[in-house]
């Protein structure tokens, strides 16, 4: 099991934008938010960004699961409007499962973050 996650970021303020926006949609909610770190979650902190400060190298990639394909579309959306780009529409993905749906962006800092709803 997972206890947490944590990626590095070049601009805390714009990248806890980003998150906040992406993550509301799916229920969760900033739970810390110190001089270089932030973190987000249901009932404690599981996914953190820290300030690096410098540009940070990208290439990155996590998935946070959504209750719905509302909830997917959503978070999608609202990550493109606080500076996330797109890459890869909200849709059904086959190759990953029969019920997989899901939606890519990359964040301020091009870490590959994933929306998904079903099993794959």
């Amino acid at each position: 099991m997972i206890h947490h996650v944590s990626i590095e970021v070049s601009d805390l303020g714009s990248a806890a934008g980003f998150y906040d926006a992406l993550l509301g949609p799916l229920g969760w909610r900033r739970l810390a938010d110190e001089d270089e770190t932030v973190g987000w979650g249901l009932v404690q902190p599981v996914f953190w960004i820290s300030n690096r400060g410098q540009p940070a190298p990208g290439g990155g990639h996590v998935c946070f699961r959504a209750n719905s394909i509302p909830a997917v579309r959503a978070a999608y959306e609202s990550g493109l409007e606080d500076g996330g780009r797109g890459d890869g529409a909200p849709g059904p993905r086959a190759e990953y499962g029969p019920s997989y749906y899901s939606a890519f962006l990359l964040d301020p800092d091009g870490n590959r973050v994933e929306v998904a709803v079903g099993s794959g």
